[in-house]
């Protein structure tokens, strides 16, 4: 038996379960049901005017042939195709070759050496500066050089759910596992990512493990140019998604407010910041306010004022983390929420889903427009982006005495 992540919520799981237990995702379908079909692989998109690509019939050591842009036609309109400019075993070879065809000098492209023969030895003098023995070196075994780097040799500790994480990030770039590490190029990271089934935090955790492989290849000169900076998730963040606890459910959370691990749901609940935030946030004190954020621009570094009723909380969580008695996980605080609403019957919300962390989140926001936080304060409480409104997202702003007198408009429960 293994441990894989959770596609939907990211918890460790066995291999052989049917579904996850944390949030019910099927995890193995009956065998009966029908795999999930894969996107066909998808070559990369030519610009437009650069030529031709093309897969010849027949057996051939060079299947792959390369035509230059057409520019003649006949009178008829008919294109006149000009010959090859080289055949190559591989598509992206074939791919590269054209692009190095379209930015070559006239003179270059009329010689009479095979340009095919030019294209080999341009391709070759990419690699001229790498050393010998990284020449060759495939994804795979660069990813095992990274992984050990990182989780055996490092005096960070790591979880283990962090290990499993980049496993699964790398089980998921099956297609590149083969491929020479210094051949790649932002175009094959992005059809990993663009043609992966997962959801939007499976994609992340790819894309983490691209910057980190490109963080180290650079480190130790085995590549000059880290490609996965180009990389992007060209698909809507499915994690945001949630649904408030209710007004009976806030109230059942505030009379056991004394119960363990209680203080934490309601102090996320009160603040509006994502769990995973809690790992790097700091507490001011004398301010009376949390700092921290991840995410996006607009929520990092994001200066939030607590509420009197949770500023208790606030102290009291930081002194359990910062005075180094505990280091603050979040699979750990993840667990103890989901215990905690199960001993209190709030396991289920009224749409009848199951409550994550992530509600929290969900329940500040519609307690906000409960109590009439006015809506550029709202916005820069959670840190959400203000995208094309240029009039708020640069002339907006809010005092932090003004952010307080917002966050104290919202009302707690009377428990008398």
């Amino acid at each position: 038996m293994a441990l894989i992540l959770c596609p939907e919520c990211g918890h460790s799981i066995s291999d052989k379960a049917i579904s996850c237990p944390s949030c019910g995702y099927p995890v193995n379908p009956s065998t009966t049901a029908a795999p999930p079909k894969r996107k066909p692989k998808r070559h990369r998109k030519l610009p437009n005017g650069s030529g031709t690509i093309k897969h010849l019939s027949g057996k051939r050591q060079k299947p792959w042939a390369s035509y230059p842009p057409v520019v003649e036609f006949t009178l008829s309109g008919s294109p006149v195709l000009k010959p090859a400019i080289g055949y190559f075993k591989t598509y992206d070879e074939a791919y590269q070759a054209l692009m190095l065809y379209n930015n070559a000098p006239n003179d270059i492209r009329q010689s009479s050496v095979s340009f095919s023969d030019l294209c080999a030895a341009m391709l070759s003098n990419r690699s001229a500066s790498i050393a010998p023995e990284y020449v060759n070196l495939t994804f795979s075994k660069l990813y095992e050089m990274y992984f050990d780097n990182k989780y055996n040799h490092s005096k960070k500790q790591f979880s283990k759910a962090a290990k499993n994480s980049s496993r699964a990030a790398f089980n998921n770039c099956e297609m590149l596992h083969n491929r020479k590490f210094v051949d790649l190029r932002t175009a094959d990271l992005q059809e990993i990512v663009d043609t992966c089934p997962l959801k939007h935090s499976s994609l992340e955790l790819i894309v983490s493990l691209f910057k980190g492989m490109y963080a180290y290849a650079l480190q130790h000169d085995i590549v000059e140019k880290d490609y996965s900076k180009f990389v992007s998730i060209n698909i809507p963040d499915d994690d945001e998604n949630g649904v408030p606890f209710s007004a009976d459910a806030i109230n059942t959370l505030w009379k056991n407010k004394d119960k363990e691990n209680v203080d934490m749901i309601l102090l996320m609940i009160y603040t509006g910041f994502r769990i995973t935030a809690y790992k790097t946030i700091r507490y001011d004190e004398d301010g009376q306010f949390l700092q921290g954020g991840i995410k996006t621009a607009a929520g990092k570094d994001r200066i939030v004022p607590l509420h009197p009723a949770v500023q208790g909380f606030a102290k009291d969580f930081s002194e359990r983390y910062s005075d180094g008695r505990e280091t603050f996980s979040v699979n750990k605080c993840r667990s103890e929420f989901y215990k905690t609403l199960d001993t209190l019957g709030l396991s289920i919300s009224d749409a009848g889903t199951k409550h994550t962390p992530h509600d929290c989140r969900h329940t500040f926001s519609w307690i906000c427009d409960k109590y009439g936080v006015d809506d550029l304060s709202k916005h820069l409480l959670m840190g959400h982006s203000l995208g094309n409104d240029i009039e708020r997202s640069v002339y907006g702003h809010r005092t932090l005495a003004e952010l307080r007198a917002e966050i104290e408009k919202i009302e707690i429960p009377d428990l008398k």
